[in-house]
This record gives C-alpha cells, structure tokens and sequence, in this order.
C-alpha cells in the first residue's frame, strides 16, 4: 500500500493532479470509506486493503465538477464501471489520471462475524499487495484465525477477471479468486415455480427499508434526478410496507439499468439489509447474453449495447 500512497504523492506533488479519489481509514479497520484527497496532508488517511470494496467511478461524476484532474484508484472489476460512464457521456477520460490497482478481492466484514468472531479490534493480513492468505483477527475475547477466502464478497468468488480494462498506470498484482459459477443461483431461481419465484423475491424484498443505498452507490444510476425523489407521487416514500407493489421499486430499478450493469456487486455490498440485489441484474445480464451474444457492459468504450441497438438478427417477441 505505501507504494501505491507514495505513487499518489508524487503525482499531486508534481501537478498531474490536483485531488485523489481513493479509500480512507474509518473508526475500525473494516470499514474504509470512499473519500476524496485535496492535499498530499490528507493521504495519511489513505488506505487501501480487503474492506476497500467500494467502486470509485461514479464518485467521478463529482470529481468531473472539480477544477483539474483526479487521480481515481480502480479495480479490475471497477474500470468496467468507469468505461461505461464514460460511454453514457457522464464523465470525461481527460479529468481522470487512473491508476489501476491490484486486487486478491474484497472481504465480507458479516461474513467474518457469521463465524462467531464478535468484538473485532483489529484485522492483520488483509492488505492487497500482501501475499497473506490468512487474516488474523484481534477480539476483545482473544484472537482468531480466518482464511482470507472465506471472507470473500460473493462478487469475487465468480470474478469477471482481473484485468483492468482502461489505466493510466497500474500498481500491484490481481489474483484469481473465481470460484463459483456466476450464474449458478440465478439458474437454481429458474428452475422454481412462478409462485415459488414470487414467493422468493417477496420475502427477500420485504426487507427492503427503502434507504436508497443501492441506488445511491450504483454506477448505472446516475440521472441527474431520479424519479424516485419526487414528491408529486408515492414512489418518495421510504417507509416499509406490506404491498409487494412498493417492493417494484428494486424490479423497476433493475429494467432502469439492464443492458448497462456491469455487475459490480455495488447494490447488494452496501444493502444494510443484506438484500441480494444482484441476482435482479445477474438475469438480466444471462438473458442478454443468451439472446444476443455474449455482452459485457464496460468492457470498452465502443461496443453498441444490444438493447440500444438493432439489427436484423434481433430476437423477436414470442420467437425466443
């Protein structure tokens, strides 16, 4: 990490940048934050390790308002959400200086606690550029041990792949972390009933308490104003409630970005109310895939999507 911190310095220091975007240190040692860097001061809280989960490239819609160039800190799996913004005209490649940074995947903090482990004060073993493998974990009740694969978001064990798709340069090394299969689930849900289908989302969606973190953190959700914060109807309300209608909020979201998700994970990995809000895009992602062609949003800057698109090979309704 200090390679990649001292890499930073130096690029504000010589005024390649003005700011960075990048991840700071929050009260525990799992729960670092997206954070802007103004001043090469501010890089003392600069952190990069497992629990940097969050994606930074929708934050550059914001960095793109500022005077200057950013330098913005991207995972593999990220710069697919960074070309896609850059294709819906949402951010500009020329404010950007991007540094690609390695990554062996991202850690669960719940998953750590669903092992029993219960006043964390600290976590060793989890820095990127480690080749650690094993986190060791700090509890006011003693001291555990946890393979550092089994902590892994459920987005890194079916991994996209671990090259970065744009950069500027690229610090540290990626490991493959794949496996599972990335349909598995969404092919479990199909074989299902449409009631016992039904049934699945409803008890899933009734958690829902309607914070917005998803859409707040999802790259493909970036109009200026969204509908849903209108006051003129009842799609505003954020109350929980018993009709499954207000739950059509996270189905209607999911045709908002179909075709455009590059499946980052964003929505389920910020669900306070561990939603898994993927599985909506995952099958739309399968059945774009199976009815076009293999698609991949993000992978570059140029490739129509099949659904902004068209030709003569189109599937046609009711002859799939």
């Amino acid at each position: 990490m200090q390679e990649l911190k001292n890499r930073i310095k130096q690029l504000m220091e010589e005024n390649v940048a003005q700011r960075a975007l990048g991840w700071k240190k929050g009260e525990f040692g799992y729960d670092a934050q997206a954070a802007f860097f103004e001043s090469t001061d501010e890089l003392d809280d600069f952190v990069y390790n497992g629990f940097c989960g969050a994606n930074l490239s929708k934050y550059m819609i914001e960095a793109c308002k500022k005077e200057g160039r950013t330098i913005i800190c991207l995972k593999p799996c990220d710069t697919y959400s960074f070309n896609q913004l850059l294709k819906e005209h949402r951010i500009q490649r020329e404010k950007a200086y991007i540094i690609g940074v390695g990554c062996k995947g991202t850690l669960d903090i719940s998953k750590i606690k669903a092992n029993g482990i219960e006043g964390i004060v600290d976590i060793e073993g989890a820095d990127m550029f480690s080749s650690e493998n094993l986190l060791k974990i700090k509890t006011v009740y003693g001291d555990h041990e946890l393979a550092y694969s089994d902590a892994l978001l459920e987005r890194c064990n079916c991994c996209k792949g671990k090259e970065h798709m744009i950069f500027d340069e690229i610090i540290g090394e990626s490991a493959d972390t794949v496996s599972a299969d990335r349909f598995e689930q969404i092919e479990k849900i199909e074989q299902l009933t449409s009631i016992e289908k039904f049934e699945f989302f409803r008890n899933e969606l009734s958690k829902c308490i309607r914070c917005n973190a998803c859409r707040n953190a999802c790259p493909a959700c970036n109009c200026r104003k969204c509908v849903f914060d209108s006051d003129k109807f009842d799609s505003a309300q954020k109350a929980n409630s018993d009709s499954f209608e207000e739950k059509m909020f996270h189905i209607i979201r999911a045709f908002h970005v179909a075709g455009r998700c590059t499946d980052c994970g964003e929505c389920s990995r910020v669900c306070p109310q561990n939603i898994p809000l993927h599985l909506f895009n995952r099958k739309f992602i399968k059945d774009i895939n199976m009815l076009y062609g293999d698609f991949s949003a993000g992978s570059n800057c140029e490739e129509n999507c099949p659904l902004t698109s068209y030709s003569f090979d189109d599937a046609e309704p009711g002859k799939i």
